[in-house]
């Protein structure tokens, strides 16, 4: 799934370096305590030990490796040599002269910090199961689910996927629930039921407006017809005999929100829709008329 719901800030963010860490985020993050220094102090060369300190320090404020220390920002930099005692930071040129010390330091503090992979068991399994609660228990914004995620993923020390795995994965849980939603609701209504949610689509003999179309009207003054009209439509309604479906352990908050979108659609375009959808949304939809009738 593309990543068209990230923001432009969520992409330029993500993995890198917006701006300068504040004074809290450098004392959080970029402090060398003794365990961090005794394991920095078994490198040799001071670019070394200042070199595997910023891919520390970084994995542990971004949730990655980076693949040019360049792009540290030189208070970074400063920051974490001071505590080593280096002088001049300028000297991490010189780490990157060396492709395979790099990835040594990677597996050196993967082990050492116990960092994981998002493929390791079973971590993106325990990360789908979340954002799956989260997807099928409220309409939450993809954007908010990817933060959700990304900061899921920095507590519980597991490196950052590519963007567009994160974001192929957030919109497959999303999909899933969905459907399951779908499924669920349609199953709800029986035949006879079900046909009366399709009847509300038609466009009696004599009228101009499809039944539906009514049902979202309502009344709309304070009169004798308008009273009539509330009175018809709560039995027209009650007639359905919704009443006796069970909805127990369906997420209200989707339910409203799939009959809010009912509410807004027009009846062709729901009559158009694939029909388990389409009765999970007339049901949906009926149900909520039902309450607020």
């Amino acid at each position: 799934m593309a990543a068209d719901f990230l923001t432009d800030k969520q992409t330029q963010n993500y993995g890198r370096y917006a701006a300068e860490p504040n004074e809290i985020q450098l004392a959080r993050y970029f402090h060398l305590d003794e365990r961090d220094l005794t394991f920095i102090n078994l490198r040799r060369g001071r670019h070394n030990r200042l070199g595997i300190a910023l891919q520390l320090t970084t994995a542990r404020f971004l949730g990655t490796f980076l693949p040019d220390l360049m792009q540290i920002p030189p208070g970074v930099q400063f920051y974490v040599a001071r505590q080593l005692n280096i002088r001049y930071p300028e000297i991490i040129s010189r780490y990157a002269q060396r492709e395979n010390t790099r990835w040594e330091h990677h597996g050196l503090i993967r082990q050492h910090y116990s960092y994981h992979d998002f493929g390791d068991f079973p971590w993106s399994f325990r990360l789908k199961r979340l954002l799956y609660t989260r997807a099928w228990l409220s309409n939450e914004r993809p954007g908010l689910m990817f933060d959700f995620a990304t900061a899921w993923l920095l507590q519980n020390k597991v490196l950052l996927p590519a963007a567009s795995t994160l974001t192929r994965v957030i919109g497959e849980i999303r999909e899933r629930a969905t459907r399951r939603l779908w499924r669920k609701l349609a199953a709800l209504p029986n035949r006879w039921q079900a046909a009366q949610l399709a009847g509300l689509l038609e466009i009696p003999e004599g009228q101009r407006l499809s039944v539906m179309e009514h049902l979202k009207r309502g009344p709309v003054t304070i009169s004798g017809p308008a009273f009539t009209e509330a009175l018809e439509r709560y039995t027209r309604l009650r007639s359905l005999e919704f009443s006796c479906l069970n909805f127990t352990g369906l997420p209200a908050i989707q339910l409203r929100n799939l009959a809010r979108y009912a509410g807004m659609a027009s009846v062709k375009y729901i009559s158009r829709m694939p029909e388990e959808r389409r009765l999970a949304i007339l049901t949906a939809f009926v149900k909520a008329q039902e309450i607020s009738a």
